[in-house]
């Protein structure tokens, strides 16, 4: 089995029930991971900056199954969102014990209660899948930490990244903050391609409370599930070109986020959202995620940043919505911005005021 340091040892203590918490953030990725190999392993290496309020804080209760007890159905859990018991969540969470029993064996002598909520609304169009996957792996790695307590914490953060991955790429950076590295770069010591590892050089101060305004356009389930859009990279005609792209803009944010090189950094990171949705928009099937009030935010912020001189910048996921990156500095000016010429193309006038976070807390 590949990843054999992450495989759990034979029981050791025993533990009848317990409750743990913890809570991680969303984050917002500046180098796009799109296209991924087995096992959730990407394509290409990705950056992020983990974001400090749109968390989700979810609580894990386990009791011991009785010794009669059979295991053959899988393991038994009840998901609780939001204070209602949620069968559509079901699934997923299914599939995520199924792909980390292999590393977690010990997750069928229990069974679970997962309760989480969001301190975001579910349905505002931020995907929850990194902040919910990785508080739920992190709440597992609390409950293998009682049962092997000499686990020391380096190899707890690891892990607890590396099976969050297992539930959703992107979940593997939201372990830990506040710029997050994942998938192997020749030019980032320890980077990896199974877990995410905090940024090992230099940040400029500018960088350490960047903020993102977060203008909502659209609301609503995604077109394109994330797994269907990444399977459109097998073959896509540019996909060689992007990857390397991927690499190569990393290894530009280097000296950029050393240097405080804002100007250079507004570059890379519209570039990056903007080579996203041009890999979609040339997949086999195409689609188009962006609506006409996404390029009208992005318009107005163009003429924004031209006008003013201030490197206000966006970022985009795979979807409608629009991150907007900008130094704490320009703070009060950019909300005022949002609110007299960005707010009208925002469904419902809604938006979310974020900023650069350190990554997961246990409550």
């Amino acid at each position: 089995m590949p990843d054999k340091e992450f495989v759990s040892a034979p029981l050791k203590n025993a533990v009848e029930s317990g409750s743990v918490c913890w809570e991680a953030p969303s984050n917002i990725a500046l180098v796009k991971y799109w296209g991924k190999k087995e096992n959730q392993i990407p394509a290409n290496p990705s950056i992020s900056f983990t974001l400090k309020n749109c968390k989700t804080t979810t609580r894990l209760n386990y009791v011991k199954v009785s010794d009669n007890s059979t295991t053959s159905r899988g393991i038994e859990f009840d998901v609780i969102f939001e204070g209602v018991k949620k069968e559509s969540f079901k699934p997923k969470i299914a599939s995520f014990f199924k792909r980390i029993l292999p590393y977690c064996s010990y997750l069928e002598e229990f069974k679970f209660e997962v309760v989480s909520d969001n301190s975001f609304p579910h349905s505002s169009g931020i995907a929850s899948s990194a902040s919910g996957m990785s508080a739920l792996a992190l709440c597992v790695m609390s409950l293998e930490k009682s049962l092997f307590p000499e686990t020391e914490d380096d190899f707890f953060y690891k892990k607890a990244s590396f099976l969050a991955r297992l539930g959703s790429g992107s979940a593997c950076r939201s372990v830990r903050g506040d710029l997050v590295v994942w998938g192997q770069h020749q030019e980032i010591p320890l980077s990896s391609d199974t877990y995410g590892v905090q940024y090992p050089f230099k940040i400029a101060d500018v960088f350490k409370d960047y903020q993102d305004t977060i203008l909502l356009v659209d609301k609503g389930k995604k077109q394109v599930s994330s797994t269907v859009g990444h399977d459109l990279m097998h073959g896509h005609a540019f996909a060689a070109a992007r990857f390397q792209q991927a690499h190569d803009h990393l290894s530009v944010l280097i000296p950029v986020f050393e240097k405080g090189d804002v100007k250079q950094f507004v570059k890379i990171v519209e570039r990056e959202a903007l080579t996203l949705h041009a890999m979609m928009m040339s997949s086999d099937p195409y689609f188009l995620l962006m609506k006409p009030n996404t390029l009208a935010i992005i318009n107005k912020i163009w003429e924004k940043r031209e006008e003013s001189k201030i490197p206000v910048c966006f970022t985009l996921d795979a979807g409608a919505n629009v991150h907007m990156l900008y130094p704490s500095q320009f703070k009060e000016e950019i909300l005022e911005f949002v609110k007299n010429e960005l707010v009208v193309y925002c469904e419902n006038g809604h938006y979310i005021c974020d900023e650069i976070g350190k990554g997961s807390k246990k409550l």
